[in-house]
C-alpha cells in the first residue's frame, strides 16, 4: 500500500492582482475549499485581494483554518485579509517567507507575478540545498507556468542543474490533482544537497 504524507498545513503562493481572468479566482477558491475539506490549514501571505483572498475565502467557506503571514508595512497599508483565523505580523519579506515555509508540510504555487515566482524559485532552491524537504506543487492553470517549466528544463538540459533536480517539483493542472500530489510526493532526502554542485 502506498504511503501517504501526513499533511496538516500547506503554504500557497499566488497573485494579489485583481485584474486577471475569472478562471484563476475560481481555481484558487476551489483549492482553498479542498484544503479545508481535507482538514489542512492554509498558510499564505494574508493578502486581502486577488488570488490570496480567493484561496483564503475558499478555505474559510469550507470550515477550514487560515494562517496569514504579513509584514507590518503591509498591515499599515491595509493590504491584509481581516477575516483570517490567525494573522502573524513579521518585520520583513524574508521573515514572511521563512515563517510560511516553517509552518507548512507542503507548498502549492498558483499563478502570480514577480512575488509569486520569487517565492516559488526560492523554495525550490531551498529544497535543492536540502533546507526544505516537503512537496512543492506547481498548479499550472491555463498553461501559465509553461515558460517557467521550459526554463527549468533548459537549465537541466544545459547542466546548470542536475537531472535529479527535476524531481524537486511536481506539476498539477487541477486543484484536485494538486491535493493528491501533496500526499503522494515523496519527502525529499536531505542528502540530495550533495548534488547541489554540478
Amino acid at each position: 500500500m502506498e504511503q501517504r504524507n501526513n499533511i496538516s498545513a500547506v503554504c500557497v503562493y499566488c497573485a494579489s492582482s485583481t485584474k486577471i481572468d475569472q478562471n484563476y479566482f475560481e481555481v484558487a477558491e476551489k483549492l482553498g475549499y479542498l484544503l479545508a475539506t481535507h482538514n489542512i490549514r492554509l498558510i499564505n501571505g494574508a493578502g486581502g485581494i486577488g488570488l490570496m483572498r480567493s484561496v483564503s475565502d475558499g478555505a474559510l467557506a469550507g470550515g477550514g483554518e487560515v494562517t496569514g503571514v504579513i509584514p507590518r508595512f503591509m498591515i499599515e497599508q491595509g493590504w491584509h485579509h481581516t477575516g483570517l483565523t490567525t494573522l502573524i505580523e513579521v518585520e520583513t519579506m524574508h521573515e514572511r517567507k521563512q515563517t510560511m515555509a516553517n509552518l507548512s508540510n507542503a507548498t502549492i504555487a498558483l499563478p502570480g507575478g514577480c512575488g509569486t515566482l520569487e517565492e516559488l524559485l526560492e523554495v525550490i532552491t531551498w529544497k535543492q540545498l536540502g533546507l526544505y524537504l516537503n512537496p512543492i506543487i506547481i498548479l499550472n492553470i491555463n498553461g501559465f507556468f509553461d515558460p517557467l517549466l521550459d526554463m527549468l528544463n533548459k537549465a537541466i538540459s544545459e547542466n546548470f542543474m542536475r537531472l535529479e533536480h527535476g524531481d524537486i517539483w511536481k506539476v498539477a493542472t487541477t486543484p484536485e490533482e494538486a491535493i493528491e500530489l501533496i500526499y503522494n510526493t515523496p519527502i525529499w532526502d536531505s542528502s540530495i544537497r550533495k548534488f547541489a554542485a554540478i
